[in-house]
């Protein structure tokens, strides 16, 4: 009986516990962490800075866990994180039975990119998405092979892609730096995240004059799972101030 009681008080205790999401590095982090800062809720962690869990100081109903930013968005999709900070790009790369689960409680005025699509400094006669589906035919009638596009965001790629008529390519995915694609061979062409353009720039790549897919900018998050989640209303308005 005595066993029972503590596993009922278990799973109650679990059931308020309030489970936070941010991004374990990265600028994303820092300002993050400002936020928390300003809102003068002190974090705490039994391991140090390296520790992936947390909490904060006074709030024993509130956990933090420091995960990637994809992971986060994923996370508050299952219900396995009642809150969230990632970028708005990742939310809108995820499927759509995820983003159908999560709202946007605050769109903040850092972590701003665009996510594009860039071709090589020596294609010069392709300076469109238009011109980029004749580059791709050519590619299938004279070289018998598509178009190869490296990118992190795969449907957001191919959503956007085909929406501008261009159809003969082939996704590859990134795992690394997708700036280099070209380079080493794996691509012709790029769909990547920038923030300056500095990058790209500096690997001989230029973004299409209408080749720009999605703006990004950081966000407060949350599960639509946890919107009846006692206390959730409360932390929600001191990190949206």
């Amino acid at each position: 009986m005595k066993y029972l009681k503590m596993r009922l008080n278990n799973i109650i205790m679990n059931n308020n516990l309030i489970k936070i999401g941010i991004p374990s590095k990265g600028r994303l982090r820092k300002d993050i962490l400002n936020i928390f800062r300003k809102n003068k809720l002190k974090l705490t962690s039994e391991k140090g800075k390296r520790d992936l869990v947390g909490y904060i100081s006074g709030r024993k109903n509130i956990k933090i866990l420091y995960l990637h930013a994809r992971e986060i968005v994923e996370s508050l999709g299952n219900g396995s994180l009642d809150i969230g900070f990632s970028g708005y790009d990742l939310l809108m790369e995820s499927e759509i039975n995820i983003q159908n689960k999560i709202n946007i409680i605050k769109k903040y005025p850092f972590g701003k990119a665009t996510l594009a699509i860039a071709v090589p400094d020596a294609w010069i006669d392709v300076q469109t998405v238009a011109d980029l589906e004749e580059i791709a035919f050519e590619f299938k009638d004279l070289k018998k092979k598509r178009l190869r596009v490296s990118s992190k965001y795969l449907n957001l790629t191919r959503d956007f892609l085909y929406s501008k008529g261009v159809t003969q390519f082939t996704l590859v995915k990134s795992l690394g730096s997708t700036e280099v694609a070209p380079f080493t061979g794996t691509a012709e062409i790029i769909s990547d995240i920038t923030s300056t353009g500095a990058t790209l720039k500096a690997n001989n790549l230029r973004v299409l004059k209408d080749g720009e897919i999605l703006k990004s900018q950081a966000c407060l998050m949350i599960s639509k799972l946890s919107l009846r989640k006692s206390g959730i209303k409360k932390i929600i308005n001191l990190l949206s101030k």
